[in-house]
């Protein structure tokens, strides 16, 4: 038997209907991207609408990620996604915040790693399908933490790369910025793993205990052997 696919009109009109459901801050982040777009092109500046354009699209792609594998992603850390590659892409190099603001890096490298690291995390209690006992806390944050370095040490390699091949100035001050965002990397997922091994172990309240508890719940086929206390 064989499965034809919907209409697009009425895969668009699902799609609409599924970003409606979005946090405001998301549907705000769109709205200002699209405008840009097309203020973009009036004004001849490609360059920006190019930027625009792109960004737009990977801030949909959590959304389509979590359609395509039927994954409920908590609408809190959704937004997070969001605004993050708004602020990394579209305020960091159309709105040049890197240079107009030396704490924006710091901050966008140490919100990212906490963010890794409570992936990190959540994805090795997946594999175990969330028992806790096959095994301990502590190298399942230790993973989450190997994890947010990993992803923070090929950002570098990609900065590194860009610099290099296409003249860019992605590293800043060069060897110095690339110690200071992986020392910040390193906060952040320490924090991160150490929140994620503490509510496992022993079922506390830890500042994204919520995020987490949220997740697990609400995907509970892929947590079946996970039990609170």
């Amino acid at each position: 038997m064989t499965h034809q696919k919907r209409p697009l009109k009425e895969r668009l009109q699902d799609l609409m209907a599924k970003a409606r459901s979005q946090p405001l801050v998301m549907r705000l982040v769109w709205v200002a991207l699209l405008a840009e777009f097309v203020a973009g092109l009036v004004a001849a500046r490609y360059t920006s609408s190019f930027i625009a354009l792109g960004t737009f699209g990977l801030t949909l792609m959590p959304m389509i990620f979590a359609r395509r594998f039927h994954i409920y992603i908590p609408r809190s850390f959704m937004a997070g996604i969001v605004l993050f590659i708004f602020a990394t892409l579209f305020l960091g190099e159309v709105g040049d915040f890197y240079n107009r603001y030396w704490w924006w890096d710091i901050v966008l490298h140490g919100g990212s790693a906490l963010g890794f690291g409570l992936v990190g995390f959540i994805a090795i209690f997946m594999l175990f399908q969330g028992d806790r006992y096959a095994a301990p806390p502590w190298a399942m944050g230790l993973f989450a933490f190997c994890f947010a370095m990993s992803i923070g040490a090929i950002w570098e390699i990609f900065e590194y790369t860009m610099d290099q091949a296409f003249g860019t100035n992605m590293q800043k001050s060069g060897l110095q910025d690339t110690m200071w965002d992986l020392i910040v990397d390193a906060g952040g997922g320490l924090v991160g793993a150490v929140s994620g091994a503490i509510y496992v172990a022993f079922d506390r309240d830890t500042p994204f205990a919520s995020l987490i508890r949220d997740f697990i719940t609400r995907n509970k086929r892929l947590f079946g052997k996970y039990r609170s206390k």
